[in-house]
């Protein structure tokens, strides 16, 4: 997918914070013909003085390439994703990185780019920000959320197969919707949960004295408070009703602990810190079994979505996609049956 026979893929990331410049330094390490662009002069001259290769206009950095990466804050991807369009190729791959799909795939279908853009979200990170502190590795391993479509599984394909070859990420297909739920509780929570322990210490009588003793619990548990706060903002605005329905259901189980706490019930304490042990344990055993799967591509693509869109929800993600001109084939990793995250029944 990087080098063809004549030319290596010519790739343009714009917006290169933490995850567009680690995508920007993981295809400039493959050799991939890639440039970047920033609407912040001070990290293009960052880059430049870094040797990464800047282009000073917009239009400049993607004009003639074969797939642009598109980051930067959520509010500002719909006008990015239209002037990128416009400035690109129809044969062009689009994609964006942030942590919200629903709003900006209707957007997208809306200026009718879906043939040609694969929302998508690699959950990958780190409580830092700003390209000092990209890394090349920072996807190896991690999971990368595609949005397929049945207009642009063409497009889905090509970018599965760029993910998983080039950047060692596991693509995990999933509509859009269901993504917004789904990182809602994975990730978007435990950013307001970080942020109200933290901001009840910070507020504490104690907090001088908190800080003395805090250990790897409460650091763990605050870590995500230090990003950027309005990075922060920006995604948990941008997700309201999925994370406050998700929200519903930790304050839930706290009620539930904090009923029996003042009960002094040890028996329903000890039930439901065992229930949430399932969990933990899992994330730390996880284990998965390798199978493929081919379709034609020359049909009606209802099951090839199906399967995409359920391979997410199951737990599974894509590790490799090959194409014919007649066949896709996925390579793919299902939870172990024995594995307590996999599915029942």
């Amino acid at each position: 997918m990087v080098d063809g026979p004549d030319a290596p893929l010519r790739a343009a990331v714009v917006g290169t914070g933490l995850i567009g410049g680690s995508i920007l330094l993981r295809l400039r390490a493959v050799g991939a013909d890639v440039i970047g662009w920033d609407p912040d002069e001070a990290t293009r001259r960052q880059a430049r003085s870094a040797g990464v290769p800047m282009a000073e206009q917009l239009s400049d950095a993607v004009a003639g390439r074969d797939v642009v990466f598109l980051g930067g804050p959520l509010p500002t991807l719909p006008a990015t994703l239209v002037e990128v369009a416009a400035a690109t190729g129809a044969e062009c791959l689009l994609t964006d990185v942030g942590s919200t799909k629903a709003e900006l795939t209707a957007y997208a279908a809306a200026q009718g780019l879906t043939h040609r853009f694969v929302p998508g979200h690699p959950m990958a990170g780190t409580d830092r920000a700003g390209l000092g502190a990209a890394l090349p590795e920072l996807f190896d391993g991690a999971a990368w959320v595609l949005c397929p479509a049945p207009e642009g599984l063409a497009a889905f394909r090509r970018l599965a197969a760029l993910i998983t070859e080039v950047f060692a990420a596991g693509v995990v297909p999933m509509a859009a919707d269901r993504h917004d739920a789904v990182v809602a509780l994975a990730s978007h929570v435990p950013h307001l949960l970080a942020g109200a322990l933290a901001g009840a210490a910070e507020r504490s009588p104690l907090r001088d004295a908190v800080r003395a003793l805090a250990a790897g619990s409460f650091r763990d548990g605050t870590r995500v408070a230090g990003t950027p706060p309005q990075r922060t903002a920006n995604m948990l605005t941008g997700n309201r009703e999925q994370v406050l329905a998700a929200l519903a259901g930790v304050t839930e189980y706290l009620d539930e602990l904090a009923a029996a706490l003042r009960a002094g019930d040890a028996a329903t304490l000890h039930a439901r810190y065992a229930e949430a042990g399932t969990t933990r344990r899992a994330l730390a055993a996880r284990r998965y079994d390798e199978q493929t799967r081919s379709f034609r591509t020359d049909v009606a693509p209802d099951d090839e979505m199906t399967w995409l869109c359920g391979l997410g929800l199951t737990g599974g993600h894509l590790t490799a996609c090959r194409t014919t001109p007649s066949t896709v084939s996925y390579t793919v990793h299902l939870p172990h049956p024995t594995d307590p995250a996999a599915p029942l029944g």
